[in-house]
């Protein structure tokens, strides 16, 4: 009788951190139902992988399901639903029109990536609402939340990054578990385990029709690649940045001190 294929291994680094920032932050808790965005790329199955995990370890109780949503461009996630499957993961795909409707709708010139996450974000959205999910997990992790801030302070003159949790307009909570981990642990994850991950072809803005690739990204990326070389400790200190605000060092009006009239 063949014997069967053992649960991937997490590093208790990994481990320890998400369950902290869980707590921290009370990103799940008893009686949630999280529905949770399944790309097939290495965070996002980390993350699958995670839930599952603690939803049979975890001294509360919860429901998740990832959902993978296919875009209408031909993907193939025969691979993906067998590591849910062995992983006892709950998987569904979820077909959409997003490519077509990308091509149809998209201003000429503007950014693929942009309006592509706009359309799988709303996607996720609706299926959790019409199946009664009052949380949606994202794998946004460490790497993400600093190039998000230095992009929107290098490109949209804002401070602004990723919150480990929020409420959307809809009412549904939007939650990071992966938020204080560093994508290269998301690297060494499936590299260890052997793990097959999506190809890159399978996202719009790899298409030949493209004409704003996300060249800004990258550019953000090498920049804090090689922050990183010059200070090995960059990313600890953004990450408690993250969490050391003081709103009123800067010149918006709504933080500044009231002043005291004489």
């Amino acid at each position: 009788m063949s014997q069967k294929p053992a649960k991937y291994e997490i590093s208790k680094k990994i481990l320890n951190t998400v369950g902290k920032t869980n707590a921290e932050y009370n990103l799940i808790t008893e009686g949630d139902r999280v529905l949770l965005g399944l790309s097939g790329g290495k965070d996002s199955i980390l993350l699958a992988c995670i839930l599952e995990r603690m939803a049979r370890h975890a001294p509360f109780n919860f429901e998740f399901k990832a959902l993978t949503i296919h875009y209408g461009l031909g993907e193939n996630f025969d691979y993906l639903t067998k590591i849910c499957d062995i992983q006892g993961i709950p998987h569904e795909i979820y077909h959409t029109s997003i490519a077509s409707t990308i091509k149809e709708k998209r201003r000429e010139g503007s950014s693929y990536c942009s309006f592509c996450s706009r359309m799988r974000r709303g996607a996720l959205y609706s299926y959790a609402l019409e199946h009664g999910y009052n949380k949606v997990a994202i794998a946004h992790h460490l790497d993400d939340v600093a190039e998000s801030f230095f992009m929107n302070l290098t490109y949209n003159g804002s401070l602004r990054s990723m919150p480990p949790i929020y409420k959307a307009e809809n009412g549904l909570y939007v939650i990071r578990p992966l938020i204080h981990i560093r994508e290269r642990q998301s690297i060494d994850f499936v590299i260890s385990q052997q793990i097959t991950t999506a190809p890159d072809c399978n996202c719009p803005a790899k298409q030949p029709d493209s004409d704003k690739p996300p060249i800004a990204r990258l550019a953000t990326k090498h920049f804090l690649s090689d922050m990183e070389k010059t200070n090995p400790e960059f990313f600890k200190s953004l990450k408690n940045a993250f969490s050391n605000l003081h709103a009123n060092s800067f010149s918006d009006p709504r933080f500044l001190d009231e002043i005291t009239k004489i």
